[in-house]
């Protein structure tokens, strides 16, 4: 009986093995055909052909810029001599003392970027603005004494001058080409940490933030990069270790980062440096027209169904505008190709051009686009 038992124990294992043999090799070897089909009837419900699974190749890597832009970004301390003079009334009392004396006196501190490897450097203006005494500390730790070239107010750009070459530098990207939502890093020396780099992307771009004077050009890039006090003069840049632009403030109601930063956009930058380099000061053109930006208020104030350009309100006699025959009430849609949908893109646009240079400019003038080639001016 036991025998039995035995043999038909052993015959329910071999038939169980016959089967999942035969289910496997029916099965599991024709997974393949089995997920195709599942997949072909998922496809029809839900599209996938934009979907890409493959993560690995879609990561950025920030190495490479970084370690491109790291050793020309520079340490900036300004100094200041302060005059001392001695007390009348001490004197009377306790005899004659110096009459007066000076004591170096630390002003601030920020960073800077070299774009040239015979020594020029561009930061902020108010990271200098004041300064007796520029000191400037590579990434390397040499240590140079900067002149100051010129500065430019309305766009607070300064560019200084060390004696020294075959420096590392940034080479100038275009921050036109910049895109709402790239990558970018930011380079500089927040709270005297030397070489410090933070990564975010572009949030916006001709932004106004009303920190300058009332004739001052703001057309910044946003960033969500972390940037601190120290940071202002030093570099953004794109992944491939080009110059966008220089950091110059925060807002923040601490004083420190709480996360919008921004940059002065590097096409703005290296034509201030350009006419800092030739004439010394900045060489602006001017459109000869008064501008204010549309929105769905002063469109239908106006009478305008339109919202995108910017609106000439007046034009100045004899003016740029005027000799091109622009008139009062057209809209400005496109500079050279660019887009221009408020004042300070319109502002951008024309920092970078000199008196002198033409222009293409596309205006809506009574629901029609009408081009126009204008030479800009050397006044309003």
């Amino acid at each position: 009986m036991k025998k039995k038992s035995f043999f038909i124990t052993v015959l329910i294992s071999i038939s169980a093995s016959i089967l999942m043999l035969v289910v496997y090799i029916n099965f599991f070897d024709n997974k393949n055909e089995l997920i195709k089909a599942i997949l072909d009837q998922g496809s029809e419900q839900i599209p996938t052909k934009n979907v890409s699974l493959n993560l690995s190749n879609n990561l950025v890597d920030f190495t490479k810029a970084a370690e491109k832009s790291l050793h020309a970004v520079v340490h900036i301390k300004t100094k200041i001599n302060q005059q001392y003079y001695s007390n009348p009334l001490y004197d009377f009392f306790f005899g004659t003392q110096p009459k007066q004396y000076n004591q170096v006196m630390p002003l601030a501190s920020g960073s800077g970027v070299i774009v040239s490897q015979d020594g020029y450097i561009v930061t902020n203006y108010h990271v200098i603005k004041n300064a007796e005494i520029i000191d400037v500390t590579l990434n390397d730790k040499r240590k140079y004494q900067a002149k100051v070239v010129g500065f430019d107010e309305m766009t607070d750009v300064a560019l200084l001058k060390i004696d020294a070459d075959k420096l590392p530098f940034l080479p100038y990207g275009n921050s036109d080409n910049l895109k709402i939502g790239q990558w970018v890093l930011a380079i500089g020396n927040p709270f005297n940490l030397t070489s410090t780099v933070t990564a975010g992307i572009v949030s916006a771009k001709a932004r106004d933030i009303n920190i300058m004077s009332k004739y001052g050009i703001e057309a910044f890039i946003q960033t969500d990069a972390a940037v601190n006090p120290g940071n202002s003069g030093g570099a953004l840049v794109n992944t491939n270790g080009e110059l966008v632009g220089i950091n110059t403030a925060i807002a923040s109601n601490t004083g420190s980062y709480t996360g919008y930063s921004f940059a002065i956009p590097v096409n703005i930058v290296k034509k201030v440096v350009a006419d800092l380099i030739k004439y010394g000061k900045v060489q602006r053109a001017f459109l000869g027209a008064s501008i204010i930006d549309l929105n769905a208020d002063i469109a239908k104030y106006l009478g305008v169904s339109k919202t995108e350009g910017v609106y000439i309100y007046d034009i100045s006699p004899n003016g740029a505008a005027e000799r091109a025959g622009l008139k009062k009430g057209d809209i400005i849609e496109e500079i050279n190709g660019v887009k221009v949908n408020s004042l300070p893109q319109l502002q951008e646009q024309l920092a970078i051009y000199s008196p002198k240079d033409e222009i293409n400019i596309i205006v809506l003038r009574n629901s029609k686009k009408i081009a126009f080639t204008l030479k800009l001016s050397e006044s309003f």
